[in-house]
């Protein structure tokens, strides 16, 4: 299948996704608190995605049953929500979600330490958000998605943190998954070159541990094999001539 480059009236429409997308984020931030359940994350997510028209890119895609992946602790990626899963002082939660907006998808991921967490665990999510940020130094029109891979790899190795490859980033756009693959490792092909008006969401997973990781009996919840924590970081962004766009984010909110 061809890489999509997206016109104007495309860019406008997942940047709007992108900024309704972060307001979410930004609300379940402020909700998870020790004792809330993943599930009342979940619909809180599925109802302000809602109010804005829009729909959760997540919920139902391939039988997924939820809005909000919500990962914890050792969980790397695709988290089920459930009315018995209690978030406690000192987890890591990660959040996957995504919007769509008037035909059009944004996909984004962030990764919050409740209460005090131990400092292995604020390293882990920091390192991991920063790959994203080293990732985004490479994004550039005439590289190739295989720089983006070389970004996160080495900036998570060299802290002798793990890289999952098991899982990679995507082109996203009106679908919520297309091409091209975005490794966050270095692969032997360049992959393809990026050009303007691409669309990519570029999603380091990183771990305290080991790259290996297992599928739990629901098929979806994806967590490390040796039990060490696990973040997530996303962003869709878009290619440009110059520097590359952050799309799904929201002014005066924090990435």
């Amino acid at each position: 299948m061809a890489i999509a480059i997206k016109s104007q009236r495309e860019i406008e429409l997942m940047r709007e996704a992108g900024r309704i997308l972060a307001i979410t984020h930004e609300e379940l931030k402020k909700a998870i608190k020790p004792g809330i359940t993943t599930y009342e994350i979940d619909k809180l997510g599925e109802e302000i995605i809602r109010s804005y028209d829009c729909i959760p890119s997540f919920l139902n895609y391939n039988g997924y049953p939820a809005s909000i992946c919500i990962s914890v602790n050792e969980e790397v990626v695709h988290g089920i929500p459930s009315k018995n899963r209690y978030i406690q002082e000192g987890d890591i939660v990660s959040l996957d979600a995504g919007v769509i907006y008037k035909g059009y998808h944004s996909d984004a991921a962030r990764t919050y330490g409740v209460g005090q967490v131990s400092k292995e665990a604020e390293f882990l999510m920091e390192t991991t958000k920063q790959c994203f940020f080293e990732a985004l130094k490479v994004a550039t029109a005439g590289n190739h998605i295989r720089d983006i891979g070389i970004a996160v790899e080495q900036y998570a190795v060299q802290r002798g943190l793990g890289v999952v490859i098991d899982l990679v980033g995507h082109g996203v756009g009106a679908n919520l998954h297309e091409e091209p693959e975005v490794p966050n490792f270095e692969t032997k092909r360049r992959g393809a070159k990026l050009k303007a008006g691409m669309t990519i969401a570029v999603e380091p997973m990183i771990t305290l541990g080991d790259y290996e990781v297992d599928w739990l009996d629901d098929d979806w919840t994806v967590v490390t094999r040796d039990g060490s924590l696990a973040a997530h970081y996303e962003n869709t962004i878009l290619i440009t001539e110059g520097e590359p766009e952050i799309l799904s984010r929201a002014e005066g909110l924090e990435l």
